[in-house]
């Protein structure tokens, strides 16, 4: 099976750091596209490619090479990430003309995909034993090495805590609440807020929990769905014992309260905080009430060890 850190961190070199990995940016030339290249580049993302149909053989701020098709850019590059910033109508022919030059890893940004589109991507995916993180996904970033999204730097920093978020913006803050206390992130993957994502949470917990480097974990959920109680009895079954602190957003919610994202509503007992919370306690996974008790909690944990 593909290894999502061997894509964003290749393999470890003799002097013990790793080499920056190429990524192709699919919409360079977009506003948004265009502003978030701009970010990655400057924290120092290798941005090797874009792509934008009809600006084939100009080049991005003097630096990068912008190719009409992502088979153009592979062969150019050898890069094996692509980032997406495609309006939603279009994402469905970007990813899978993506995944057909071989792409490894799409970080889908757009909101509001179609379902159905959505669900055609993720057949090719597993079809091409590929990874997709979103939609509607801030990015992954593993810190001090690469950043493919569209989150803020000043939130993270390197070390052994993955944090694996569905809110964005909650990846920030919490992230932000960790460095604060010391504990920096291994990687960091915003799962996406649209009813169907390439990557849930239990898949995202599978890509990460072997990594040797790894010696705890965050996990930020929010009402709706059942990921959460998928994931925590997934724990319990694969006797995973690493320190895990979890997080719920929207605990206070009223039922049938929809939220921010398009997943998350309560309908009766059905996708409820208390039934999440319920399953991380059977999996030994204390719920922080606020996003500042993490970092509290998972020290606890972690000295407990």
């Amino acid at each position: 099976m593909t290894n999502i850190y061997e894509i964003l961190r290749g393999k470890k070199k003799s002097e013990g750091n790793y080499e920056k990995q190429p990524v192709i940016v699919q919409g360079i030339t977009g506003k948004y596209g265009s502003a978030h290249t701009k970010l990655m580049m400057e924290y120092g993302t290798k941005i090797a490619a874009g792509v934008t149909p009809g600006k084939g053989g100009q080049m991005f701020e003097d630096k990068v090479p912008i190719y009409e098709t992502v088979k153009e850019a592979v062969d150019a590059s050898n890069a094996q990430i692509s980032i997406i910033f495609v309006p939603a109508k279009f994402f469905l022919n970007a990813a899978k003309e993506a995944l057909n030059a071989g792409i490894k890893l799409l970080v889908a940004i757009p909101e509001h995909v179609p379902i159905r589109d959505t669900m055609e991507v993720i057949e090719l995916v597993k079809q091409k034993d590929a990874f997709m993180i979103g939609p509607n996904t801030p990015g992954v970033i593993i810190p001090g090495l690469i950043k493919v999204g569209i989150m803020p730097a000043s939130p993270f920093s390197p070390g052994k805590i993955a944090v694996l978020s569905k809110s964005g913006t909650l990846l920030y803050e919490i992230s932000n609440n960790l460095t604060s206390a010391g504990f920096g992130q291994n990687i960091t993957i915003g799962i996406g807020g649209d009813p169907v994502n390439g990557t849930r949470m239990i898949d995202a917990f599978d890509m990460v929990k072997d990594d040797p480097d790894l010696e705890g974990m965050v996990v930020v959920g929010e009402i709706g769905g059942e990921a959460e109680e998928v994931l925590a009895q997934h724990i319990i079954d694969v006797g995973f014992k690493k320190p895990i602190v979890g997080y719920i957003a929207g605990r206070r919610a009223p039922k049938e309260k929809r939220m921010g994202h398009a997943g998350a509503i309560v309908m009766g007992t059905y996708g409820s905080a208390e039934s999440k919370i319920n399953m991380f306690a059977k999996a030994n996974i204390p719920v922080a009430k606020r996003p500042g008790e993490i970092a509290i909690l998972l020290a606890g944990k972690m000295n407990s060890q």
